[in-house]
């Protein structure tokens, strides 16, 4: 550790928060209290808006209105579900205002979504009842802040939306018929944590809320009025008390707004202060800054022990061959920093036919004194693309250290089936949180997590696209292509924002209630390959299926994938590269109806014009683009149709860009499915020889590359920014025009 590195850590032993570096400010609360699982948070929530006069917030990643909140059996004649008791509340308390901020989420996201959630809780609603569907959000991001306020005078911010396949007790039970849905299915074992708040700091999250409003409405919410109530939930003790919260806080940049990176700078400023301990429970750990924090703690001779609990397994197939294998690659490079032993991650046993617990907090505990407890996951996202909010307490004194210690201690006694004072007493005998679990593991539910680094995940990690830790940059694509010239006026790029509304909203039901439904599983795809591949309008199912996909942003690898393994490989390339090119015309086509003045509106404010130049190398310009992938396919698709590029030019530089891929996959699926249908020695021997070959060159190519002093990532890198810069004309032919007027641009993308 550098002396540089030891001062910091010694001022940090003095105050890890800091208002303007990792927090907005440091409130006052007289009551905070922890609420692990959903059934705590829902029963508390009830009690504490049952209790409003003035206002409800709510802000949320997700909200169902069919959510039942209560499932104990008592306050029988309560509405049950969410919808019916904040209806309720409005209509029987003068001068509630209940305001709902809801993201507006993506298209692949529909199936997952309540089915006509605006109906029933945003026009199916008293008046004083108001739904926004919030989508004021960079590309590729999301708000992910989930909180609810009540009079500014009681604050709840966590993990937890108030919505379906999150409610569950401490205990997890095995077959617990309570935990259901709305359609009445059952779900697995699902953990998370919230924080309960009041006085000033309750406030200080108000302004969260009123701040987004104001974003997303272009009006002020409505404020709090001078009642004489206390909405702090009867049932709920208090945990701590007379203590300081800190609100941290992750927003994009984004019309002109500044970024904010609290959270990201809290996260580092903690794990750089622990000294003897850093508990963590969170949904994902894909974030590059995390890990390089704790890396460089694992590697210090005196650091501190890091014990994690994150889910076995991501979300899908997909999730878990994407940020799955970040994570695998992550915690591998962790367990090589971890020199001294001080590593331990877990993952939690559900038992039983109930699949593993579903980890969703997000809590980290340092020492005995600080605890922080939010919407923000340990990935790139969380730390500059979503929205987020987190609150932390750092403990002054004894009482409120013992209750951060009596936190963590809880949460690991509920993972391994114990009481919290046999934790509390194992961590002080042993001296260690290390081996104290090791020594209490046995018989709970903790196991050890298991993880193995791989080549894709190296390469998805290389891409940089899947978990970007800045929006995508659609206006800078949007530079690239589209011409900035007259167009339609304002209200006609309205008619044609309604138009394209509807044509999304008509796919995603589609989606929600056609046998389109299960698409995103990779088993459904394949069986519905088979089903139609010896069907004579074969040919249409696929491309039709290329085309919803991609209207709906599905991933096109999946689409490729699954056409490679249902149909023999000359036949599925053929589909797929029709398919793919399908797909791009229809996406294409979505932004032509746009157009050049809606996708600016979408895209912000930044819009140059496109160059001659870049007008006569079409083809080249898409080819770059397929090759070297610069933002999803389907937001490259409507770009293109948005712009001046021609749709023949579009799908020539489309082709030439995606064929060797769509080559590459058809060959790579077809071998392995044939090998999986029929494993004799002939097919299990050209499946082999195909991995065989794929692996080879790509061993050889970095071979190669190494051998002349160029490092496969940093090769990609250069690629990118010479992709950009040709995009932008850089290597174009000079031409007359260009001679006389020298490019002054500078030499930054």
């Amino acid at each position: 550790m550098t002396s540089a590195n030891a001062k910091d850590r010694k001022d940090f032993r003095d105050a890890v928060l800091r208002p303007g570096r990792n927090c907005r400010l440091v409130a006052p609360a007289d009551r905070a209290a922890f609420l692990v699982d959903g059934d705590a948070y829902f029963t508390a929530f009830h009690e504490a808006v049952s209790r409003a006069r003035s206002t409800v917030y709510i802000a949320g990643w997700d909200l169902d209105s069919r959510l039942v909140l209560r499932r104990d059996g008592r306050d029988r004649d309560a509405p049950a579900t969410l919808g019916d008791f904040l209806n309720l509340m409005a209509r029987t308390t003068p001068g509630l205002h209940i305001q709902v901020l809801v993201w507006d989420f993506a298209m692949i996201y529909a199936l997952e979504r309540e089915p006509l959630f605006l109906f029933r809780l945003g026009w199916k609603t008293p008046r004083r009842v108001r739904t926004v569907m919030d989508g004021e959000t960079p590309l590729g991001s999301s708000h992910h802040q989930k909180l609810v306020v009540v009079d500014d005078k009681v604050a709840f911010c966590g993990g937890l939306d108030l919505t379906a396949r999150r409610w569950d007790t401490r205990e997890h039970a095995q077959a617990d018929p309570r935990r259901t849905d709305p359609g009445g299915n059952r779900y697995g074992p699902f953990h998370d944590v919230q924080m309960a708040v009041d006085g000033p700091a309750s406030k200080a999250l108000g302004d969260v809320f009123r701040q987004r409003w104001r974003w997303a409405t272009g009006r002020d919410a409505p404020a709090p009025g001078p009642v004489d109530n206390d909405p702090w939930p009867p049932g709920l003790a208090p945990d701590m008390e007379g203590v300081a919260v800190a609100v941290a806080r992750t927003v994009p940049a984004f019309k002109g707004r500044e970024e904010i990176c609290e959270v990201k700078a809290l996260y580092l400023d903690s794990i750089a202060a622990a000294r003897h301990s850093i508990y963590i429970e969170n949904q994902y750990f894909t974030s590059s800054a995390v890990e390089s924090a704790l890396a460089a703690r694992l590697g210090e001779t005196d650091g501190p022990e890091v014990v994690m609990v994150l889910p076995r397994g991501q979300s899908g197939w997909l999730e878990e061959g994407t940020m799955g294998v970040l994570r695998a690659n992550i915690l591998a490079r962790l367990r090589a920093a971890d020199v001294h032993g001080r590593l331990r991650v877990y993952w939690l046993d559900g038992r039983g036919g109930d699949g593993p617990v579903t980890v969703h907090s997000k809590v980290m505990v340092v020492d005995d004194r600080l605890v922080r407890i939010g919407s923000s996951n340990l990935n790139n996202r969380s730390m500059g693309l979503d929205t987020e909010c987190d609150v932390a307490v750092e403990a002054a004194g004894a009482n409120q250290a013992g209750a951060v210690a009596a936190l963590r201690n809880g949460l690991l006694a509920e993972h391994l089936d114990t009481e919290p004072e046999r934790v509390a007493r194992a961590v002080d005998g042993r001296g260690s949180l290390v081996k104290a679990v090791d020594e209490l593991a046995s018989g709970g539910r903790l196991r050890p997590l298991r993880f193995e680094p791989s080549d894709l995940g190296q390469w998805v990690e290389e891409a940089g696209v899947l978990d970007p830790e800045r929006p995508v940059a659609l206006d800078r694509l949007m530079d690239d292509f589209v011409e900035d010239d007259d167009g339609p006026g304002r209200n006609a790029g309205y008619v044609k924002i309604a138009a394209a509304t509807v044509l999304m909203v008509g796919l995603a039901a589609a989606w929600r209630f056609t046998p389109l439904g299960s698409a995103l599983d990779m088993d459904t795809l394949v069986a519905w390959g088979d089903m139609v591949r010896d069907s004579p309008a074969a040919p249409l199912w696929v491309l039709w299926a290329f085309v919803a996909g991609s209207s709906a942003m599905f991933p096109v690898t999946a689409l490729v994938a699954a056409t490679a393994m249902a149909f023999p490989p000359w036949q599925g390339f053929g589909y797929a590269l029709a398919g793919v090119l399908s797909g791009a015309a229809a996406t294409y086509g979505l932004g032509r109806m746009a157009g050049r003045n809606t996708v600016r509106r979408l895209a912000g404010r930044r819009l140059n014009r496109l160059s001659r130049r870049l007008a006569r190398q079409g083809v080249v310009a898409v080819t770059l683009v397929r090759l070297v992938p610069l933002a999803p396919f389907s937001v490259v698709n409507m770009v293109a149709g948005a712009s001046r590029i021609g749709l023949r030019t579009f799908l020539a530089g489309t082709m030439l860009g995606m064929a060797p891929g769509v080559a590459m996959l058809t060959i790579l699926a077809g071998r392995i499915r044939a090998a999986a249908a029929d494993p004799n020695w002939l097919t299990m021997t050209l499946a082999g020889v195909v991995l065989a070959v794929f692996g080879a060159a790509a061993w050889y190519l970095r071979r190669r590359l190494r051998r002349h002093g160029v490092e496969p990532d940093e090769l990609f890198r250069r690629l990118r920014g010479r992709t950009w810069a040709a995009l932008r004309g850089r290597y174009a032919r000079p031409t007359a025009d260009r001679r006389r007027r020298p490019d002054r641009s500078g030499s930054g993308d």
